[in-house]
């Protein structure tokens, strides 16, 4: 890990380098290709909706797909296809805050306890199991009863509960890190323990921490699309996938199950998605420990 230059002084390890994109399986591909196009739509959906998501025509109601609605409508006129496009944004917008506020908070907690140690990286420990003991969407539900229902508490509560998770994994990888000769290296010549922290550990243990944010955000989403389903998170008439099986659940005692099935299939397939390429993330960063 560590190299002495003809000066006698000792270099640093280098950074990894970023995976050659040869190197991701074609699993991996085609989950970035299938969560590309629905960031894509999400990106684009207020030019790409064919109708006003939230345009209500009760005279419409449940009606088949048909050339003015591809995909049929609702309960209440509006066009599926609109409503699942504009649903987009917030589906993925949620789990997305979730997964930057818990990795940014939690990363740097677990470094800042690894480099410090002794009492304070225990009490970091012990603060993460009594968080651990807290489920996420619990915790989530609290809060929206405390705040009031909406994606703001909610996605607050989930980042929360998030950090314990993020914090502990690379809490172990800098641990590790922090061992090797080239970390005792730049500490006799004087360098900052942050400046450590922040040019060498955290580069180098920079792809689990994208590894588990990405697994992290499909379990975001998931979560996220509960709270909307029970009524506590995304309120109406603002379109969300999880609020769309909630409300559409009405419609399959009805024999009209297409809301819920349309949402619940995009979930599926966007969580499939990240699920996947987050293994792959995580398979590459453990060949490379």
């Amino acid at each position: 890990m560590t190299a002495v230059t003809a000066a006698g002084r000792p270099t640093t390890r280098p950074a990894r380098r970023i995976r050659r994109p040869g190197s991701i399986s074609a699993s991996g591909w085609v989950s970035v290709g299938a969560l590309a196009a629905i960031v894509l739509i999400a990106l684009l959906a207020p030019v790409i909706s064919p109708q006003d998501p939230n345009a209500v025509d009760l005279s419409g109601a449940y009606q088949g797909s048909s050339a003015t609605h591809l995909l049929g409508t609702d309960a209440s006129g509006r066009d599926l296809l609109s409503r699942l496009i504009a649903g987009s944004q917030t589906a993925l917008i949620g789990p997305f805050l979730v997964v930057v506020l818990s990795t940014i908070l939690g990363t740097a907690l677990a470094l800042t306890a690894v480099w410090f140690g002794g009492w304070f990286d225990q009490a970091v420990v012990r603060v993460i199991d009594a968080v651990f003991a807290f489920p996420g969407l619990l915790l989530a539900i609290l809060a929206t009863a405390l705040f009031g229902s909406g994606l703001t508490a909610a996605v607050v509560a989930l980042s929360i509960a998030y950090i314990p998770y993020i914090a502990r994994i690379v809490r172990s990888a800098a641990l590790r890190e922090r061992s090797l000769p080239y970390i005792a290296a730049l500490r006799v010549q004087g360098l900052y323990g942050w400046w450590i922290s922040l040019r060498h550990i955290l580069p180098n243990v920079s792809g689990l921490i994208v590894a588990n944010a990405t697994l992290a955000f499909g379990f975001a989403l998931m979560d996220l699309a509960g709270l909307s389903f029970i009524g506590l998170g995304v309120q109406p008439p603002t379109a969300d996938w999880g609020a769309m099986v909630g409300t559409g659940m009405a419609g399959v005692l009805q024999g009209q199950p297409q809301e819920a099935l349309y949402a619940s299939v995009l979930i599926v397939i966007t969580v499939a998605a990240v699920n996947v390429l987050g293994d792959r993330l995580t398979e590459r960063s453990e060949a490379r420990a």
